[in-house]
């Protein structure tokens, strides 16, 4: 008989973070598979996914230099139309909040989009990324991989 794998909880909400749509879009993307699986457990287990207008200026951008015009404006829609997916607009409370992060970790390459994310998540009482940048892990919250929603 073989011992069961422990069973994680699907958390109520997660944040988005820029690779992880990236992957997503891009079949070329070496995190491509881990994102579908992700974004599929998301779906089935119903978890409230948290992005912010950061992200979405990262992932654009990205898409637009790397990819096209098109594309770029497409990513958008696409994003924008999940049912699931809360758009958080950040503050000034946010930026205040992450130039604290920043400071917290000065010897770290942490971009402002990864430290307003924090701020965000911290605000929304949020402890899971979605994304492939151990930042967040280095923040305190814990990063949420493929098959984490079991049950």
């Amino acid at each position: 008989m073989r011992p069961s794998t422990p069973s994680v909880a699907a958390p109520a909400r997660v944040l988005v973070d820029s690779g992880a749509w990236i992957a997503l879009v891009r079949a070329k993307d070496q995190y491509h598979a881990s994102a579908e699986q992700m974004f599929r457990d998301a779906i089935r287990h119903r978890i409230r996914l948290v992005t912010t207008n950061l992200i979405l200026a990262e992932v654009q951008r990205f898409i637009l230099f790397h990819v096209g015009i098109q594309p770029a404006l497409h990513v958008l829609d696409r994003i924008e139309a999940s049912p699931l997916l809360t758009i958080e607009f950040t503050t000034a409370a946010h930026h205040a909040a992450a130039r604290k992060w920043l400071a917290q970790f000065p010897d770290q390459r942490i971009s402002y989009t990864d430290a307003v994310s924090f701020a965000v998540m911290r605000a929304m009482r949020c402890t899971t990324a979605m994304g492939f940048d151990h930042d967040f892990e280095l923040a305190g919250f814990a990063l949420w991989r493929p098959g984490d929603a079991r049950g």
